[in-house]
């Protein structure tokens, strides 16, 4: 590549990324004034779902692994945050912390055993997995049953700030969602995520050039289960609540569909699908089950329009422009 051309790519990139940075800015500005128009717990029960489909995006998007357990960890961190503020009195902070950290523990657990396995046997041992941690769920004292685990107290943030003020619950929802999706956002463009997309596109191939394919794949899972772990304890706090529902295999469902609607292996499309099943969930409760066949139908549509998901084909209809290649190759090649 000679000079004029590695100049023209070189200004296409930094082009590219100042688009990046103003719709950045430009969706730190909607965040921000977006509860003063729209209903504030649902945006809150929306980005608790987006930062729950990035996270399962993180596994089968980027690391080819279909996991129909993952409400196991959503459920699971639910009851344990919900126990950790309401039984131990421990701050918010400190509860999504405990939460967190226990669904992290889980995943490397259920990952350990089911990472042994390929395709859809990997599926349904998660599956199975996750259907023991509903079992406890219901038998468990702590966790309420069928009646769910109720008055779970959202606290002080810090001793400081009352998360029973919605404007500042979302705030904090709002951050934690932005550091969780910048965890993940870190996690595919490292090396590692590298790695694991090579894993994902020819695992024999991976292997032979010397990486752990078996190792990659059960971190890339325990960072998964821990980021599900934060959406689902944020969650709890939010509505003050955690329920079978959290933990039903049904759930695993809903964070597939979100993520195949929206645009699976994207960073953005986890977001919008869950967005979008959210507001679907939300304002039209009042057709009852017919939700679920709307539901149904779009991704019907979805799948025989948008193969790739609505972010997916909308980055086929404007790809992204080409990076700058390395000077030291472009000057010896002059």
């Amino acid at each position: 590549m000679n000079k004029t051309g590695t100049d023209t790519v070189t200004s296409n990139f930094n082009r590219t990324r100042a688009v990046r940075l103003a719709l950045i800015v430009l969706a730190l500005a909607l965040l921000a004034i977006a509860p003063f128009f729209i209903y504030p717990v649902f945006l809150m029960k929306a980005l608790c779902f987006a930062l729950f489909a990035c996270a399962f995006n993180l596994l089968i998007g980027y690391g080819g692994l279909l996991s129909f357990g993952h409400a196991a960890f959503f459920g699971a961190s639910a009851y344990l945050c919900g126990y950790a503020a309401r039984d131990l009195g421990l701050s918010p902070e400190l509860s999504i912390l405990f939460g967190t950290a226990c669904a992290a523990v889980l995943g490397l657990i259920i990952g350990g055993l089911a990472i042994r396995r390929h395709g859809i046997y990997f599926a349904m041992v998660t599956l199975a997995l996750a259907q023991m941690v509903y079992f406890l769920a219901v038998q468990a004292r702590f966790t309420g049953g069928e009646n769910g685990m109720q008055n779970i107290p959202r606290g002080r943030l810090f001793g400081l700030i009352d998360l029973s003020n919605t404007l500042n619950m979302y705030a904090f929802v709002v951050a934690i969602f932005l550091i969780g999706f910048a965890i993940i956002h870190r996690t595919v463009e490292s090396p590692f995520g590298q790695v694991l997309r090579a894993i994902r596109d020819n695992e024999n191939r991976a292997v032979s050039l010397g990486y752990d394919a078996n190792r990659h794949k059960l971190l890339a899972f325990v960072i998964s289960a821990a980021m599900t772990g934060l959406a689902g304890s944020t969650k709890a706090l939010v509505f003050e609540l955690a329920s079978l529902t959290d933990v039903h295999w049904t759930m695993s469902g809903e964070v597939v569909l979100m993520t195949l609607l929206g645009g699976m292996g994207t960073m953005l499309g986890p977001v919008v699908g869950a967005f979008l099943i959210v507001a679907m969930q939300t304002f039209l409760a009042e057709v009852g089950s017919w939700t679920m066949a709307i539901q149904g139908a779009t991704f019907i549509l979805c799948v025989l329009m948008f193969r790739s998901g609505i972010v997916g084909t909308l980055r086929k209809l404007f790809p992204r422009e080409a990076e700058p290649a390395p000077r030291a190759k472009s000057t010896k090649q002059e």
